[in-house]
């Protein structure tokens, strides 16, 4: 028997809207010390990872571990059909093949179940390596929202370049090209929502595709700061921490340049 019950269920709502345009189904495993996720885009460019503790439920109940084989476009129709202020109790039996979503309002005057049919899907589990990054930035996530949308009018790509002065977004395109660089200003007195805090251990410039960045900033909701975690020739990985609840991350392979391309060519 597996049984979680969420106080604020708009937070599993906001969760699925952040990651259903990335990625279509999903299974979500549960334990008895919570539920992960962990599914690729369809291009195989960007991974999702997702983790909600048992401490964030109240109360969750997982017997034995559990996978709940989900389309996400469907679980999205579900949840649209619960109110902002519902609570949201996620069940399911062990060997059953449905899932059931009961939505209660904060009065208890207001109930109602959904059964949703489940999937076996063939998922690959990766293990991703725990990396020192040679550049962290913590930020603002509604400011990271801002700069990639307002970059993407300019093109498709975003260079990310960290140094002691701060972090730059550069990118170039048809009708030119743009720059917003943030300085570092995490002082005590300032505002902590407002702060940029960055650890390097040593510079790195790297470039993204910034329709993938953008997909990952709907989950600025989720979270009023955002991390942002870089090394040279591995995925950058995007963090959004809520609270005790969990985390989740976002990983984003750096795009090659045609230059590098053409000396790898060369070398070989």
């Amino acid at each position: 028997m597996f049984e979680a019950k969420l106080v604020q269920g708009g937070v599993l709502r906001r969760l699925l809207e952040s990651i259903k345009d990335l990625v279509t189904e999903a299974n979500w495993d549960c334990s008895s010390t919570g539920i992960t996720l962990q599914a690729m885009d369809s291009s195989h460019v960007s991974l999702v990872s997702m983790l909600l503790r048992a401490e964030g439920f109240d109360p969750f109940r997982c017997d034995r571990n559990l996978t709940l084989g989900m389309n996400l476009t469907s679980m999205t129709k579900v949840l649209k059909c619960a109110g902002g202020d519902d609570m949201i109790t996620i069940r399911a039996e062990e060997g059953g093949d449905v899932v059931n979503f009961l939505f209660e309002s904060p009065n208890g005057e207001r109930v109602c179940d959904y059964e949703m049919k489940l999937m076996n899907i063939d998922q690959e589990h990766l293990g991703i390596p725990d990396t020192d990054h040679d550049s962290v930035v913590k930020m603002p996530s509604s400011e990271f929202q801002r700069i990639c949308r307002d970059l993407s009018q300019i093109g498709d790509s975003v260079e990310i370049s960290c140094s002691k002065e701060g972090v730059r977004f550069f990118v170039s395109g048809d009708l030119g090209s743009g720059s917003i660089t943030l300085k570092q200003n995490a002082t005590i007195d300032k505002d902590e929502g407002k702060q940029v805090n960055i650890t390097m251990n040593e510079p790195v410039s790297l470039t993204f595709a910034l329709r993938y960045l953008n997909f990952f900033t709907k989950a600025t909701p989720l979270a009023n700061h955002v991390t942002l975690s870089m090394s040279k020739d591995v995925p950058l990985v995007v963090e959004y921490l809520m609270g005790d609840m969990g985390h989740i991350r976002f990983y984003l392979a750096p795009k090659i340049e045609e230059d590098d391309m053409a000396t790898q060519a060369d070398d070989s």
